[in-house]
């Protein structure tokens, strides 16, 4: 499940995300916030058709996880991803603000398009960053529904993200100790 919500140029998408370290293949989960540029699409049909929208190239990602061997809600592994090459993000980024109260951290960074942490402002079209800045309790409220502490079990993480059971498997396939891996946790992604 996925929240989407778009403006003209740009588009914000909220969901729940589940990850496992490649390190050290502890489980991690969360809400997980993109920024993403809406691909202007060639127009189709009449008028009155229904029109392409592609939310394509991440501008900015924040990943406001748990460990799950961690207490619900400490948010140890809370990180974001400023840049984006290409699809890929950059090496995650740590802010003790974004641990200590990642829902205010979250709302300022959306409110200041992404200049609160020190960070380059988003490459959004004028109006959408207007809009997008006013948004930023409606960006938040729909994160708070994906809060880790949310989500109680191996199979409401799995119905909230099995979209991306085909990432967790890479994930599985690239950890450097698939021996510490949870086999138990991951069974419905495997």
């Amino acid at each position: 499940m996925q929240y989407i919500l778009a403006l003209s140029r740009s588009a914000v998408l909220i969901r729940h995300w589940f990850e496992i370290d490649l390190e050290d293949a502890s489980l991690e989960h969360g809400a997980r916030i993109e920024l993403r540029e809406l691909v202007p699409q060639p127009r189709r049909g009449s008028e009155s058709a229904a029109q392409v929208i592609t939310a394509d190239r991440p501008l900015w990602r924040a990943d406001l996880f748990d460990r799950l061997s961690d207490k619900p809600g400490s948010f140890g592994v809370a990180h974001y991803h400023p840049q984006f090459s290409g699809h890929e993000p950059c090496d995650r980024v740590w802010d003790q603000e974004l641990t200590a109260d990642p829902w205010r951290w979250l709302h300022e960074q959306v409110a200041s398009l992404g200049e609160t942490a020190g960070g380059a402002r988003w490459p959004l079209e004028p109006a959408d960053a207007a809009e997008l800045s006013g948004l930023a309790p409606v960006v938040v409220d729909q994160a708070r529904q994906f809060a880790p502490e949310r989500c109680g079990s191996a199979a409401e993480c799995f119905r909230l993200t099995r979209d991306a059971r085909e990432s967790v498997q890479l994930m599985i396939e690239y950890l450097r100790r698939p021996d510490l891996l949870d086999l138990d946790r991951t069974a419905l992604w495997r």
